[in-house]
């Protein structure tokens, strides 16, 4: 069983900060609540403002309803944008267009490429739908923090440039939080840097079997395709340096070979950055279709480090928050709501060590909680799905990721089985996760429970590796299927002495 306990701010092991840092007020450069005028140029200039000021800022906006069109970037660390609340008396965050209206991201030129490129298009002729895939269908947001030049994830080769390595390292274990480097000469004590492992031997690569521990699964081409990008990476802390051996603040998720050419590169990144207590509101559009999404999308954030987001209420949203290259950041009470069919709602893609907790999904969606693309070390914990749930993961190389005392609602009437489990992704990057991902004391409630089955199967993984499902009770009687080479354990058993899998291990590791 992995240690889970490291996700979140500061490894779990400090609170969010709150209150802390000097405030700015949002109406001293003319933002302006309840006047019916767009305030983005408003905004984006007292956040302009602001960006060079010492010190830990927090902008404040005021009380009401703000109307906003344009992309609101944060480019500096030691920041919060915080509301008045996220309840009818707080701040609003009105969008009344999409983001397909404003001026095209820099940072998304490379996705903009690669989706004309390889004729990325949704396809149905049953719908009579052939139409290009949307660059925010997975990506970008109206809140948006980024360091501006940063590549945050791979496309096209053309977009590659040299990283700065900072050390090769030769050997390390699965679980360990120490490894042995070639050179360790230009490591600094507190360093966060980016832990990469590559597949440099094709399709029978070592590093595959390790990844999936030998289960007979089928495994897409992107895992060999592209030997120079790394297929397992780590942002990690150095803690100490002695002659070879390194000391990081986060165990390692696989083994590490010398056949993997692992390596620390330099990241750069922000931190300490908060965005909280706002209700972000967009109008009631019709879904088009799947990857087709006009960019309601409220949140996105991209390099952070030690951050958070929290007290955010997202209504009719293409997705509600969407994560890429960060680490060691709380997403914490979330509610998603609306009519809108959404694509995501808080979803975490190439990110690690994040911890979503309190997310209540009350709003259909695609994918309502999802592990996504090089995910590892993750945790879903104390949400809630009331509409369509599927703990999806949703391939490519994600691995050890945990769904933690989570709580779903179906509608039983007239079924008798459910895919619970049904994970998504392209198959070139099958399967849909690695080894040791885990569901720790799953909470079913049936809705029709007139109609409800005798037993409801939960199934929908076939090709998920050696999972651990522990403990899956609600309101009728279940059976579970998981495959392959699932440990299922305490299937109509609820756990009441240990509820929550990360809770129980962070306050093993603080008595350590």
């Amino acid at each position: 069983m992995p240690d889970f306990s490291y996700a979140g701010y500061m490894n779990g092991l400090e609170s969010i900060p709150v209150g802390n840092g000097k405030i700015i007020d949002a109406t001293d450069y003319g933002v302006r609540a309840d006047d019916g005028l767009d305030d983005s140029k408003a905004l984006i200039a007292a956040i302009a403002a602001i960006k060079n000021m010492e010190g830990s800022i927090i902008l404040q906006l005021p009380a009401g309803k703000l109307i906003l069109s344009d992309i609101i970037y944060i480019e500096r660390s030691n920041f919060t944008l915080r509301g008045a609340g996220s309840g009818q008396n707080g701040t609003e965050l009105y969008f009344p267009r999409p983001l397909m209206y404003a001026q095209d991201p820099d940072q998304l030129q490379e996705l903009r490429e690669y989706l004309v490129e390889f004729d990325k298009r949704q396809r149905e002729k049953e719908n009579n739908i052939d139409l290009a895939f949307s660059q925010y269908a997975w990506s970008g947001g109206f809140i948006w923090t980024q360091v501006p030049g940063e590549r945050v994830k791979s496309y096209s080769g053309k977009y590659d440039r040299e990283e700065k390595v900072m050390a090769y390292v030769e050997s390390g274990e699965r679980g360990a939080t120490s490894f042995t480097v070639k050179e360790a000469s230009q490591l600094e004590i507190g360093a966060v840097l980016e832990l990469q492992l590559f597949n440099k031997d094709g399709e029978n690569g070592k590093i595959i079997t390790e990844l999936y521990q030998g289960a007979d699964v089928k495994v897409g081409s992107h895992h060999w395709m592209f030997p120079d990008l790394p297929i397992v990476r780590q942002q990690v802390q150095v803690v100490a340096v002695h002659g070879n051996r390194v000391t990081i603040n986060t165990p390692l998720t696989i083994a590490i070979d010398p056949a993997y050419k692992a390596r620390l590169i330099e990241w750069k990144h922000l931190e300490n950055v908060g965005i909280e207590n706002i209700r972000i509101n967009f109008p009631m559009t019709p879904r088009i279709a799947h990857h087709v999404e006009q960019g309601f999308n409220a949140i996105c954030l991209t390099r952070l480090y030690n951050s958070w987001v929290k007290n955010v209420v997202i209504n009719n949203a293409d997705s509600g928050i969407l994560t890429e290259e960060i680490a060691n950041v709380t997403i914490q009470d979330i509610t998603t709501t609306g009519d809108h069919y959404a694509h995501y709602t808080v979803a975490m893609a190439g990110v690690h060590n994040v911890l979503a907790e309190n997310i209540s999904v009350k709003n259909k969606a695609e994918h309502p909680l999802s592990f996504n693309t090089f995910s590892t070390k993750n945790v879903y914990k104390n949400c809630e799905v009331f509409v369509d749930p599927v703990l999806d993961q949703h391939s490519g190389a994600n691995h050890q990721n945990l769904f933690d005392h989570t709580t779903v609602h179906i509608n039983a009437a007239g079924i008798k089985e459910y895919p619970l489990f049904a994970g998504g992704g392209a198959g070139y990057w099958k399967p849909s996760h690695g080894a040791y991902s885990t569901f720790w004391n799953t909470k079913v409630i049936l809705e029709n429970e007139s109609d409800k089955p005798e037993y409801l199967l939960l199934n929908g993984m076939t090709d998920g590796p050696r999972a651990r499902v522990i403990g899956v009770s609600g309101n009728s009687n279940f059976t579970v299927e998981y495959g392959p080479d699932a440990y299922i354990h305490g299937v109509n058993k609820e756990l009441i002495r240990i509820p929550s899998l990360y809770d129980f291990q962070l306050s093993q590791r603080k008595q350590k």
